[in-house]
């Protein structure tokens, strides 16, 4: 195993250039930074091409875990200084291991939906963040498939794998064109339900209990006119205050689990 003490190492030095989305479009490969969403990538199957390892910094059990479960996978593995590791990190971290992943094909072709699937639809969304905390939350209410339209960021930033806790790595995670997207809902015969904040309709009048895809649009801009067709329900979430919407990762927790409080009381 390759020990590297100098941040001017070639393989350094192309690991950190995958800090901006188009050396990650470039490469076809991504920074896991952070122990437990490495060990959520493996257990996905995620390809794990390459690791870089600080052993000063792998001081708890989940840390070593996954240090011990890159060295056992078929990537190139090398102990960095911190030094070197800082370089390599993206943001704060106190972990000692970051991986170098290729990117996966995710398309809509691939999902497998059970009966009356429970989707969700993020189209345009802009900040990674919000797109990873929508993620996890899809995640914690069990919805069935997360699809996001358009994207305004890779969906393997940094920023987004971070808030999804690892989620992001799930088979059920795929990208597509709005266009596409509602081609295949169509297809699957899912009614969808677009969150709007001019909707007269409020989430809770409507029947999330068959097949549903419930539609969440960017914060600036919200969802495009593709979504306002006769064929979507517009929903909207009651606003007491002086703001006219909330977050959208937080409107996102709210459907989710409306939807599945519906779905699984007995009638």
């Amino acid at each position: 195993m390759q020990h590297i003490t100098s941040r001017q190492n070639a393989r350094v030095k192309e690991a950190a250039k995958l800090r901006l989305a188009r050396q990650r479009q470039q490469q076809g490969r991504f920074v896991i930074d952070g122990a437990r969403e490495l060990l959520r990538a493996i257990s996905s199957g995620i390809e794990i091409v390459e690791a870089f390892i600080c052993e000063a910094r792998c001081r708890d059990a989940e840390t070593q875990q996954a240090a011990e479960a890159v060295s056992n996978s078929p990537a190139v593995v090398a102990t960095v200084t911190e030094e070197v590791f800082e370089k390599l990190c993206f943001g704060e971290r106190t972990g000692g291991v970051l991986a170098i992943a290729r990117t996966p094909v995710r398309t809509l072709a691939q999902l497998k939906l059970p009966a009356q699937p429970l989707v969700a639809i993020i189209e345009g969304v802009e900040k990674p963040g919000n797109v990873g905390a929508i993620l996890r939350s899809a995640d914690g209410a069990g919805v069935d498939a997360v699809v996001i339209a358009d994207p305004r960021t890779d969906l393997f930033n940094p920023n987004a794998i971070r808030a999804s806790l690892g989620t992001i790595f799930a088979h059920n995670v795929c990208t597509a064109t709005s266009a596409e997207t509602q081609a295949w809902l169509r297809s699957q015969s899912i009614p969808a339900f677009a969150a709007r904040p001019d909707a007269t309709q409020l989430y809770t009048e409507v029947d999330y209990r068959g097949g549903a895809a419930i539609v969440l649009g960017s914060e600036a801009e919200g969802l495009t006119d593709a979504w306002s067709g006769d064929a979507v329900t517009a929903i909207g979430l009651p606003m007491r205050g002086i703001a006219d919407s909330l977050n959208v990762s937080a409107t996102a927790v709210v459907l989710f689990y409306e939807a599945q409080r519906q779905r699984t009381v007995t009638p």
